[in-house]
Order: structure tokens, then C-alpha cells, then sequence
């Protein structure tokens, strides 16, 4: 069984699946648009990306992240459309529809990440594992099928669960972007509770079940996008990828790779001469002779775009390479590491491991970043407990503890559709994942007490 363009390139939105396209307004630009000026698109201009709080003007956030990998998922769409038109597999339309949907996934696909990068996803995680250990007040209430997807908070799920259900006032549908656009986001077409019973603890058979990427209350919005898009399901609930969703992975993979490793010389985490290596290793040697007075920061600079130009053509060879097993939903593996980059990419992969996720600056700004959002859920965490014993009734909570109105109006916590503890967790995982860096860093001294800031 192999996956059809027709349906793949599904226009019709998500809870409106009739919708028309305008004339010159396809439903790809208004995905792109949508997201783009979204809240939490917004806030990712001070969310972290590698290194937390910095005040370097050129290290990289998670919005400027974003924009570079939609880019770059652009040139992968626009290079696999060309390619399939010259076998006759799309038409000139439906090239323009791939690099289109691509653009507007890489555009969304950090849109769940919380505060401190993934750092802030496992501190998350930790907090909700030590309340169900502990069987504290509404952790007690959830069932306890449904913890996992708390214990490994997942910002690709959160993800969804923005775009799909919290953003454009709540309506049905979020912000009602294409199923196209939505199948290219989902990295991880499963629930949390699917991926462990398929997996039972065993290594995971296939890349879309590494992780996770829908919380179980979304399973319907999973359902609807992949029966529309025509995605391969599989007997045990889980689908197998669409396949923009690896040149999504793959834009995001070469982004990262590269610029985490010009980031970290920028700080001074490592030595611009290793990473001009590192990134010779994708380029190769040229063969003209370089000016010889130019400054090693600017050839670092050159040598990066050189090589997100030659991984972006090795991404593009790969998908063409393994496309009958793509479209089959076969394929078990990343482009970037089926391509001839591969082994230059692994050298990145290791400079980041051993040199910069360990540097000292980052690692005690994760230390700190896990207390701010554990003192934030701790302090919250009570809020929800008295909300559950005033039977989910906002106006009586407020009513009966005027000082959780004072701080619901403080920092405009939306306690829509909670209803139950599931429900109440995952409002709790909403306001705190939503939150920026700094912002997280002025809740926490707001609950705490600490003024220096006012």
C-alpha cells in the first residue's frame, strides 16, 4: 500500500474539512500566515534554543530557529517537488503545495517547546512524575494510564495540542490548519499510552514511535488528519509518517546541527578553527584559494551556508533515494542520517554531546531553569486542588479563596474547559509551557515573594 500525493496535499482544514481555497490564497499561505502571527509563535522570540538566557545578540532563539529551519524545509520541499515532477509522480501545482505545506510544518514544529528548551521538557516531566509518586492532591485524581504523558512532557505534543485545540479562542479546530500542513507536523503519530503498549519496553520498531507526539484528549484531532491526508495506520492505533514530515525532520536536523556549533563559538564554548573543521567535513575543500585576510568568524559564516546548501541537496537525494520506501511507509530512519552527509553530521552530533550541551554557563542556567519551573507548578499545583474541591467552579473558587482570583487575574490563567483532573493538569502544562524564559523567571519571584524586580 503505498501513500498518494492527491491525498496527501489535502487542502481541507482541520474540524472544516469543506473549506474552500481563495484565488492566490492556497491553503499552505494561509497555514504560514496563521502561525506567524500566533501568541506562541511569538513567544518563542524568548524561548531558549541551546543556551539559556543569553543576552548575545547573535545567538540563536527559538523563533529565529524556526524561520531558519522553514527556510531551509522550503529549499527541501522545492528540490523533492522538481524531482518527483521530472518522474511525473506530482504536477507543477503540487510542487509548489510540497515546498509550501514543508514551509509552513518547519514554521510550527517548536511551537509546544517550554521554557529553558529541552531542559524545561524533562523538568516539566519530573514535576509531574514526583507528584504521582507522591499521590498529591489532583495528580492523585488522574488516572493512572494517562500519567506517562505527563512523566515525559512532550513539546511535539504540546505542539498539536496548540494548533489543534487552545489557539484561535478555542475554537473547534485551534487555528484550523490544513490537514496537509498538520500531517507534515506529526513527527510522532501516536499517543503516549499506544507508543508503550506497542513498544512494552522494547526498543522502538520504527522512527515515528521514538517519542510521542499527541496526548491522549487529541487522539480524535490525530485520527481526523491522518484518515484525510491518507496516512498508513497501523492495528495497534498508530500511523506510520507522512512523508513531509522527514523533510520537516530533516530541515530541523540540519539547522540545529549547524547552527548550535556556530552558536556555541559565538559564546565561546568552542573554537571557531573547530568548527570551520566540523563544517569542511560537509562542504569539503574548496578549490579556490580563500582571501587570506578574511576573518575566521566571517569564514565560519561562509562555511555554514556552504554547508546548509550541501545537506539540503543530500536530504533531497536521500528522500528520492529511499522515496518507494517513504511513500510505503517502510522507511526507518532520518535523511540526514540515509544521506552522504551522515558521517560529517555525526561529527556535529558529537561536538554538541562532549563540548557544548555540558558547558558550565548552560548547565547551571538548567539547574536553575528546573527550580523556577518547579517553584511556578508547586505553587499553581495548589491553586488546581482547591479548584477540584470547589467541584471545577471557577466563580466559587475565586469566591471562597480571593487570593487565587488576585493571582488568576495577575498572570490571566485560562481555567476554560477544566473540568476534572486530566483536564486540570494539562491547563497547568499549558500555562507553564507557554511561558518564555524571563517570564518564567517573574512568576516565580511574583509567587515567591521576591520584589527586586518591581
Amino acid at each position: 500500500m503505498s501513500m498518494e500525493w492527491g491525498r496527501l496535499l489535502n487542502p481541507g482544514r482541520l474540524q472544516r474539512p469543506d473549506f474552500d481555497e481563495a484565488p492566490g490564497r492556497e491553503a499552505y499561505l494561509q497555514d504560514y500566515d496563521r502561525i506567524l502571527f500566533s501568541e506562541p509563535f511569538r513567544r518563542l522570540a524568548q524561548k531558549t534554543q541551546v543556551h539559556p538566557l543569553y543576552q548575545h545578540d547573535h545567538v540563536h532563539h527559538r523563533m529565529i530557529h524556526s524561520m531558519e529551519t522553514c527556510s531551509v524545509g522550503r529549499s527541501l520541499g522545492t528540490g523533492v517537488g522538481h524531482a518527483l515532477l521530472e518522474k511525473d509522480r506530482v504536477s507543477a501545482d503540487q510542487v509548489l503545495r510540497i515546498a509550501g505545506h514543508v514551509q509552513a510544518a518547519c514554521l510550527l514544529h517548536d511551537i509546544g517547546n517550554p521554557p529553558f528548551g529541552h531542559s524545561g521538557e524533562d523538568s516539566i516531566g519530573a514535576w509531574f512524575a514526583q507528584q504521582f509518586r507522591a499521590g498529591s492532591d489532583l495528580a492523585a485524581q488522574v488516572p493512572q494510564d494517562q500519567w506517562a504523558e505527563f512523566e515525559h512532557f512532550e513539546g511535539n505534543a504540546q505542539g498539536l495540542r496548540i494548533a489543534g485545540r487552545l489557539e484561535m479562542s478555542r475554537r473547534d479546530g485551534g487555528m484550523r490548519l490544513s490537514y496537509a500542513t498538520l500531517g507534515s507536523f506529526l513527527k510522532y503519530p501516536c499517543t503516549r499510552m499506544v507508543r508503550d503498549t506497542v513498544l512494552d519496553g522494547q526498543p522502538a520498531p520504527y522512527a515515528g514511535l521514538k517519542k510521542f507526539g499527541v496526548f491522549a484528549e487529541d487522539a480524535p484531532l490525530l485520527q481526523e488528519i491522518c484518515a484525510a491526508t491518507g496516512m498508513i495506520a497501523e492495528p495497534d492505533g498508530w500511523y506510520r509518517r507522512h512523508p513531509l514530515a522527514f523533510l520537516v525532520e530533516a530541515a530541523d536536523d540540519i539547522c540545529y546541527r549547524i547552527m548550535d556549533i556556530e552558536d556555541a563559538a559565538a559564546v565561546g564554548d568552542l573554537e571557531r578553527a573547530d568548527v570551520a573543521a566540523a563544517l569542511e567535513e560537509i562542504t569539503g575543500k574548496r578549490n579556490r584559494e580563500e582571501d587570506a585576510a578574511m576573518p575566521l568568524g566571517e569564514r565560519v559564516g561562509l562555511l555554514r551556508a556552504l554547508a546548509i546548501g550541501s545537506a539540503t541537496q543530500a536530504a533531497v537525494q536521500a528522500f528520492m533515494d529511499n522515496y518507494d520506501a517513504i511513500m510505503t511507509g517502510e522507511f526507518d530512519g532520518d535523511l540526514v542520517g540515509a544521506s552522504t552527509k551522515a558521517d560529517a553530521f555525526d561529527t556535529l552530533q558529537k561536538l554538541s554531546v562532549e563540548r557544548i550541551f555540558v558547558a558550565r554557563r548552560k548547565t547551571e542556567l538548567e539547574v536553575a531553569g528546573r527550580q523556577v519551573l518547579h517553584r511556578i507548578l508547586d505553587h499553581f499545583h495548589r491553586l488546581f486542588g482547591d479548584l477540584a474541591e470547589c467541584g471545577w467552579d471557577q466563580a466559587r473558587l475565586e469566591k471562597e479563596h480571593p487570593h487565587w482570583q488576585q493571582l488568576i487575574r495577575a498572570v490571566d490563567l485560562d481555567l476554560r474547559g477544566v473540568e476534572d483532573a486530566y483536564t486540570g493538569m494539562h491547563a497547568l502544562a499549558d500555562f507553564v509551557s507557554g511561558m518564555t524564559d524571563r517570564y518564567a523567571v517573574k512568576v516565580r519571584d511574583m509567587v515567591t515573594g521576591n520584589l527586586s524586580e518591581y
